[in-house]
């Protein structure tokens, strides 16, 4: 049945001929005296072959780097998958160690969500999706009517560095002012980065009044800032706190909320990692705190 893992005349180690028939997609505990071939079932026979069929699936230049798994003396199995086996025995005594990082297979879901998931807008409960030029520009327009904006390009988010080099190409290039970690600062002042802290670095594109006189320039500059930062523009009232995030906006060519243009950045795999502060709440920070 396809609902069942089936095994016929399993001989392996002390198994004398095991005939089952178990549950897919169930929690299932194989009991026993010590000696009656549990280890046998579950490790060398069930798990054996359903790792050495998932290797023969792979190609042959994948397959030269995995070594050879035997086949299990059993007459038949049907109703495998690939399969995950965890041995009773001491591994390390970090307490943040779980199931996932000692097997390593925390490693493979990282990078399988950041590559096949889809994100979804925490405020519209749609998935996100790629977003013109325009349509940024007609989000802009309706959310901050007649305020005054930074239009900038964050050109560095959340990056270890000095970024000295990037900060002169920027002056180089006729930028006045840049906003790093929430403060607008003077390209022509001294500008000094801690190398070994995270900063978010950010190049002011214009500073302009958001009326439909300027819908031009708001999407000229727009358009400059994309093409700056790899597909980002970032949006704040200049008449406001600059550093007040409930105004902040970053907006994206490659993944935007077609109804609200709330963007959230590419996915990777440190998004979801509990040891990276890239995927943890920007107001607790991971702390579960209000």
């Amino acid at each position: 049945m396809k609902n069942n893992i089936t095994i016929r005349n399993a001989r392996e180690h002390n198994l004398a001929g095991v005939n089952l028939d178990l549950p897919r997609d169930s929690f299932i505990v194989i009991t026993g005296v010590s000696g009656s071939g549990k280890s046998s079932l579950a490790f060398d026979t069930i798990y054996k072959e359903g790792q050495r069929r998932y290797l023969d699936s792979l190609p042959a230049y994948a397959r030269q780097f995995m070594g050879r798994i035997e086949r299990p003396h059993v007459d038949h199995i049907e109703g495998l998958s690939p399969a995950l086996s965890i041995d009773q025995k001491t591994a390390g005594r970090n307490p943040r160690s779980t199931v996932g990082t000692i097997t390593e297979i925390y490693d493979f879901l990282r990078l399988l969500f950041a590559r096949a998931g889809t994100p979804w807008c925490p405020d519209c409960h749609v998935p996100v999706e790629s977003i013109t030029r325009d349509a940024i520009t007609d989000v802009v327009m309706e959310k901050y009517k007649n305020a005054f904006l930074f239009i900038m390009a964050p050109v560095v988010i959340t990056r270890k560095g000095e970024y000295r080099k990037d900060l002169e190409k920027l002056k180089n290039s006729g930028f006045i002012r840049v906003r790093i970690n929430g403060n607008i600062l003077e390209l022509e002042s001294e500008i000094k980065l801690g190398r070994y802290e995270k900063h978010t670095i950010e190049a002011v594109i214009d500073r302009v009044s958001c009326t439909n006189e300027n819908r031009r320039r708001i999407s000229e500059s727009i358009s400059r800032a994309l093409e700056l930062a790899d597909g980002k523009v970032s949006v704040i009232p200049a008449d406001e706190n600059v550093a007040a995030k409930e105004k902040y906006s970053i907006y994206s060519t490659k993944t935007s909320c077609p109804s609200c243009g709330h963007s959230i950045p590419e996915l990777e795999p440190p998004f979801f990692s509990f040891n990276s502060p890239q995927g943890a709440c920007s107001a607790c920070q991971g702390c579960h705190q209000p």
